[in-house]
């Protein structure tokens, strides 16, 4: 997909904010138990489609609303995954504006996770 020349500047100024790990840094921090939180914010129609096992659904659109509900720890071990890792570098940003200390956004997202042949579910 080509994105809008707006959107990307939004987004690297974004991850010049956020912490981001690879496909890899992720599930191996996963498997060894240290995220707390595996997050999905893509579309609806996107996580009903597949999704990395074990992830969680929050969309982009409605994360800053639900959070605090759902994580009620701002110092919890947080990554968030999408696509591509565009949407999860703008949540993860929100999330740290309203005080989560160690949140993550994957690089790669759905499309890196999925190359490495990592569990999916649907």
């Amino acid at each position: 997909m080509k994105h809008n020349p707006g959107f990307l500047k939004l987004v690297e100024a974004a991850r010049a904010r956020v912490k981001t790990c690879t496909v890899a840094e992720a599930k191996a921090r996963l498997d060894r138990g240290e995220v707390t939180h595996f997050i999905d914010v893509r579309e609806d129609h996107e996580f009903g489609n597949d999704h990395a096992k074990g992830a969680r659904h929050v969309g982009k659109g409605i994360i800053e609303r639900d959070i605090e509900t759902l994580v009620a720890d701002k110092r919890a071990s947080i990554v968030l995954y999408c696509g591509g890792g565009y949407r999860s570098a703008l949540a993860a940003d929100a999330l740290q504006q309203m005080g989560y200390t160690n949140v993550s956004s994957m690089d790669g997202g759905i499309k890196a996770w999925r190359e490495a042949g990592y569990p999916m579910e649907s």
